[in-house]
């Protein structure tokens, strides 16, 4: 068990993780045939600067000769990940689904990369300090968000659902939400406040994505973890919350939702990427669970 800090920048604590993330999609947004195009990734990483450099193409992570293996083994994790996601967003939006919330948004530029329908509002939910830094990068390029794009700066571990309501969020709407990489960083009972609230808020014909973490310990005792400190200059074991807890997808069911979860590692397969052992093992730590609740 740990504890995490009561708020971060983008280059501090939980925030450089987001900065790491955003890394992995550029490099992979540089390969031949990516899974993911981001033309903000690397933007954010270059306006950041980390205290570490982090590359944002193949070249650079090769020449980061000592941390090559991990930014080989985080772009391509990432590179599955992200584009799952993408198309669970694409899945709600046909069936429907107007509404979108990313809870701990961090750098995700899905509302200026994806082709949402008219009419859709995609709600940001993160810490303001990470919120401000990524409104300050997109104004310099100019971007322009595909829906109607809605930050909502607060801290999940405090009142956020009457700041989403706040910034105009209908609770009676068909909603996909989206828990991508934050399960980790929360204690059980944080855990299960945050699917609760979830439920809670979530109108019929509603849809729920979360990646679901299924070995915290494996995955800790990883020597990659140990790179990640050393390069970010962050120690992931301090932020992560390993307790016993249940999973997320029988929380889910309990509360009546319609469940489908996938092992990352056969999601990676069906998006043609062959894996190594080390991959192998790698994905095999978490899975990613949709959840629908059904129309009335």
């Amino acid at each position: 068990m740990t504890s995490t800090p009561g708020e971060w920048d983008i280059v501090t604590s939980v925030g450089i993780t987001a900065l790491g993330v955003a890394a992995a999609r550029a490099i992979e947004t540089h390969r031949e045939e990516p899974l993911v195009s981001d033309p903000y990734a690397a933007r954010f990483v270059r306006a950041a600067k980390p205290p570490n450099p982090m590359p944002t193409t193949p070249a650079e992570a090769a020449a980061l000769v000592d941390h090559e293996g991990l930014w080989v083994l985080n772009s391509a994790y990432m590179a599955v990940r992200t584009r799952f996601f993408d198309d669970y967003f694409r899945r709600a939006t046909d069936d429907g689904v107007r509404q979108a919330v990313i809870l701990a948004a961090g750098l995700d530029s899905r509302a200026f990369r994806l082709d949402w329908p008219q009419g859709t509002a995609i709600y940001e939910v993160d810490q303001p300090k990470v919120l401000e830094f990524k409104q300050e990068v997109l104004d310099e390029q100019g971007a322009t968000a595909r829906g109607t794009r809605r930050t909502v700066p607060v801290d999940l571990r405090d009142n956020w659902s009457a700041a989403l309501l706040d910034a105009g969020f209908v609770p009676d709407e068909p909603t996909a939400w989206l828990a991508e990489g934050l399960l980790p960083y929360l204690p059980p009972e944080a855990e299960q406040l945050l699917l609760d609230t979830i439920d809670k808020y979530s109108g019929p014909g509603s849809w729920l994505s979360v990646e679901q973490p299924i070995d915290m310990a494996r995955m800790l005792d990883d020597a990659q973890v140990g790179d990640v400190a050393t390069q970010w200059g962050v120690d992931i074991r301090s932020l992560i919350h390993d307790d016993a807890r249940p999973d997320a997808k029988d929380t889910l069911r309990s509360l009546g939702w319609e469940i489908v979860d996938e092992c990352a590692a056969d999601v990676a397969r069906r998006y043609g990427r062959n894996l190594d052992e080390e991959l192998d093992r790698m994905f095999a730590v978490s899975r990613y669970v949709i959840g629908r609740r059904a129309a009335q």
